[in-house]
């Protein structure tokens, strides 16, 4: 028979450890707080997760999360120098992202490609029509290529596409605005009123 099944109280009640009573006690003399230093103190605390000074358990877990690496825009960058030096492009043409994988420019389409008006050293314009229709060319590509007679048609990216931008157009705001687009704009009408010394209201 155990003590449980004489009664449901046994063992509910249990004395507390005393403490320095003695040899006899198991717990005199130093009252379980060892030899010396910080711990033996009165008065000394330790964070409940100290291993001893070992790496802390929370510091060697894998790190997740959110991360804004996910919708970061990735271009498979070309030169107008590198397009004009390759023999597909030698007369002109038209400038797309197949033509680009077909002369070996571009490695594939996994990513948009985005046009960067650099020139061989030395040359100041192009000498050749091209008619560019790919995701994004700079601005000073697009000139470069609408001063020799080419034409520049930005597909855009799927970025552009969900802020409502358009890439052709002088105005190449988001027409999409998110709610903070709206809220920045928001503030922006208002300090605009309030130096006129008006009031603004929605």
């Amino acid at each position: 028979m155990m003590i449980h099944e004489i009664t449901a109280l046994a063992g509910k009640y249990k004395s507390r450890k005393r403490v320095g009573r003695g040899p006899g006690s198991g717990v005199g003399k130093r009252s379980g707080r060892g030899q010396k230093g910080a711990g033996s103190r009165s008065g000394t605390s330790r964070r409940f997760q100290f291993e001893g000074g070992q790496m802390p358990y929370f510091r060697r877990m894998p790190k997740f999360g959110f991360t804004n690496a996910n919708f970061r825009q990735s271009f498979w960058l070309v030169n107008l120098r590198q397009i004009i030096a390759s023999p597909a492009f030698s007369g002109g043409g038209e400038v797309t992202n197949a033509s680009l994988i077909e002369a070996g420019l571009v490695r594939d389409d996994s990513r948009d490609v985005k046009i960067l008006g650099d020139l061989p050293e030395g040359v100041e314009s192009l000498n050749v029509k091209l008619d560019v229709k790919v995701n994004r060319v700079t601005d000073p590509a697009r000139k470069l290529i609408e001063d020799a007679g080419g034409s520049v048609h930005e597909l855009g990216t799927r970025r552009d596409r969900v802020r409502g931008v358009d890439r052709n157009s002088d105005d190449r705001s988001p027409k999409n605005q998110t709610k903070k687009a709206k809220r920045r704009a928001y503030q922006q009408a208002r300090a605009e009123a309030a130096a006129r010394g008006e009031s603004y209201k929605k």
